[in-house]
């Protein structure tokens, strides 16, 4: 009995020498703290790892997301002049606008077949009178390519539901229908018509939405999303040419401008005669 009561005494007397020592308790601490720290690091390793999760496309950023990201960008781009170098460029027939003042309206008058015809779009020429290079107004799709003598072959592109751009008066096309096309991106070469032979060269540009023809000037270096806000109503008027006393007058005047040279050169010839016998 005395033995074993001494080793139990020597035991917890080895003990209490050992806690007593200055170094014990700071290595306990030091020690447990490392277990924490592992234990945590090892679980934040463990969530991290995504790899053996199978993410959709949509999930992270980057991964097959960029079809969305280029519908979104569209609605953004602002309307360009659909030439590649728009500081050469002449808008050489105007829009025809039925709220404009009378001498805009007769500017923007198109003669064929007999009749005035009222533009629909620009014709767009370059000031040496040359050929040019056509380019897309906006990122699109091409819905429509045609060969037409009356209008000089025919580009369409659909940038949004009801939302399409014309391109007619080209020639060398270089797209087909269902290709993708981005800003900027060379469509064909102006052309000519042969219902605005007195335009030569050039390409003819509109803009419509619902079937109804905007004016295109007024929608360069605006982005899309302002013609999509904006409400177009199917004026008759529009498709409509002017009367037979209106068509009577520009006819007129038509001949008047036409016959002004040879009247002058008359005057001239007269004056000449006139000098001799002098």
């Amino acid at each position: 009995m005395r033995e074993e009561e001494n080793k139990r005494s020597s035991q917890s007397s080895s003990v209490k020498r050992f806690f007593k020592k200055r170094w014990v308790f700071p290595a306990i601490y030091i020690a447990s703290a490392a277990i924490i720290l592992t234990g945590v690091l090892w679980y934040q390793a463990s969530s991290s790892d995504t790899d053996k999760y199978d993410y959709k496309s949509t999930d992270l950023a980057g991964k097959k997301n960029q079809t969305p990201a280029v519908e979104v960008n569209k609605a953004f781009e602002d309307f360009k002049m659909p030439v590649a170098k728009a500081d050469e460029a002449v808008v050489k027939v105007k829009f025809y606008d039925f709220q404009g003042k009378a001498e805009d309206q007769e500017a923007a008058l198109v003669f064929y077949n007999n009749r005035y015809e009222p533009n629909q779009g620009i014709d767009i020429t370059m000031k040496n009178g040359e050929t040019f290079d056509v380019t897309a107004s906006l990122s699109g799709t091409v819905t429509r390519v045609e060969e037409d003598a009356t209008l000089g072959n025919v580009i369409e592109i659909e940038h949004d539901k009801g939302i399409v751009t014309q391109y007619q008066s080209v020639k060398d096309i270089k797209v087909k229908v269902g290709e993708q096309v981005k800003q900027n991106q060379v469509l064909a070469k102006a052309g000519q018509s042969l219902f605005n032979e007195k335009a030569g060269t050039h390409v003819h540009f509109e803009i419509r939405k619902d079937g109804v023809a905007v004016n295109p000037t007024s929608f360069f270096e605006k982005p899309l999303s302002t013609l999509q806000e904006e409400k177009v109503t199917d004026d008759k008027k529009s498709t409509e040419a002017p009367s037979q006393k209106e068509q009577q007058k520009l006819e007129d005047q038509e001949k008047t401008t036409d016959d002004a040279p040879s009247s002058d050169k008359q005057d001239d010839s007269s004056k000449s005669k006139e000098n001799k016998n002098s």
